[in-house]
């Protein structure tokens, strides 16, 4: 596993006299009298182990330096990525950070259970020495798996684990400071799934809590559900994975930046069971990410158009980070393997994918998008087809507003405003 950064690494320890002049949105760090104007938001896709990749990313964009991070909207893993950097954010800086993130994945390496109730199962990663190929971590592919999955499936959290005991609970208590996230200057917003409505419900500010935590990386099939205030949650990926919308309204940045790590595109047909299951996570953890960026699309068309007041709607810069090529060796069962062979060839394949996307699309921050929406995530008919909301020429009247109010809180899966 790689080792937490020390101070006499690149990133220089931002605990001095760090301060932040909220009316400028610049940041000034006096330990290198080195000024960021530049802000970014981050968006993190969970999905289990495979968050260890969103973590190499982090580790390089914060050693990097140059970007300010405003605001983080994760879900499940990517949750516990952005609540665990943004306490070590406030208590130590960028290097502080990378630090708390480097100690969280250590002990979630230390637990085998820690991504689910089956992640203790030995696998033949353990008798392979040297270089381990990508496909022992991948918990189907282990002989008797499949049946021992099958079993499982055949009893609840409640019965398996009648106590509702969670390692993962005991980590992240151990590595999330919420008072210290609330202080500190990076806006963390959470993502689960209200089992009663399957809505997707956003945690922050006051209302963020290790429990909010928990409740977005709650797999109905390995952990008992989280009641919060009488309400019971699921795991976030279902509805908001992450959910984009709160960082259109939440923050002062229009750059985000997605860190995905769910393949977006699978070629051939998938034939075995396992393939299939594979599929259709990643199918299932994509859609609602893919349903808010049709919405972001629609508006971002109807702006560039004239066809609505641009006083009312936000024009955000997209940016992306994925190797869906690297990650999709990995299959959806080792989500559940916290092996640390594993999460070190995940962090490594974030680190490298993030230093990619810094050497050629960071200088767009601030200016334009380097992520194409409709080329990327939409298909033809859909890019191509025009608005529905049809305005006379140059008129952008409030019933037309309200039009595509409606019409976005439909995509998103959030009410418009009115």
């Amino acid at each position: 596993m790689p080792t937490a950064p020390r101070p006499t690494d690149r990133t220089p320890d931002r605990t001095t006299d760090r301060t932040t002049d909220r009316t400028t949105d610049r940041t000034t760090d006096r330990t290198t009298d080195r000024t960021t104007d530049r802000s970014i938001d981050l968006a993190l896709q969970g999905g289990g182990s495979h968050g260890a990749f969103t973590w190499g990313v982090l580790d390089r964009l914060l050693e990097d330096g140059s970007l300010r991070i405003d605001g983080v909207s994760g879900t499940s893993a990517g949750a516990m990525n952005a609540a665990v950097m943004a306490t070590g954010f406030a208590q130590g800086g960028a290097l502080g950070a990378r630090q708390a993130l480097s100690r969280f994945w250590q002990d979630v390496s230390g637990v085998p259970a820690c991504f689910g109730v089956v992640g203790e199962a030995k696998g033949p990663a353990e008798a392979v020495p040297f270089e381990t190929p990508a496909w022992v971590f991948n918990r189907s592919a282990w002989p008797g798996m499949a049946a021992w999955d099958a079993w499982l499936r055949l009893w609840s959290p409640y019965q398996l684990n009648p106590f509702n005991l969670d390692p993962l609970r005991d980590i992240v208590r151990r590595h999330v400071d919420i008072d210290a996230v609330h202080a500190g200057p990076i806006k963390v917003f959470v993502t689960a799934t209200s089992v009663r409505t399957g809505q997707p419900r956003v945690f922050s500010g006051d209302d963020l809590s290790i429990e909010a935590l928990m409740a977005s990386a709650c797999l109905p099939h390995s952990a008992q559900t989280v009641v919060i205030d009488g309400e019971p949650f699921w795991d976030g990926g279902f509805s908001g994975n992450p959910a984009l919308w709160p960082l259109v309204y939440g923050t002062g940045s229009d750059d985000v930046l997605l860190i995905q790590i769910n393949p977006r595109q699978h070629d051939g047909i998938p034939r075995t069971s396992t393939e299939i299951d594979d599929r259709i996570n990643e199918i299932t953890f994509n859609a609602s990410l893919v349903a808010e960026l049709r919405a972001i699309h629609f508006v971002q068309r109807l702006l560039r158009d004239q066809r609505v007041d641009p006083t009312r709607y936000k024009q955000m810069r997209l940016h992306r980070v994925a190797d869906e090529g690297g990650l999709a060796q990995f299959g959806a069962s080792s989500k559940l393997n916290t092996d640390p062979r594993l999460l070190t060839t995940l962090f490594g394949l974030g680190r490298t994918a993030a230093d990619g996307w810094l050497s050629t699309c960071a200088k767009h921050v601030g200016h334009e998008s380097t992520l194409d929406i409709g080329e990327v995530f939409l298909a033809n008919r859909v890019r191509n087809a025009r608005p529905a909301i049809k305005a006379p020429d140059g008129a952008t009247g409030k019933g037309v507003d309200k039009g595509v109010d409606k019409a976005v809180g439909k995509l998103m899966g959030k009410p418009g405003k009115t």
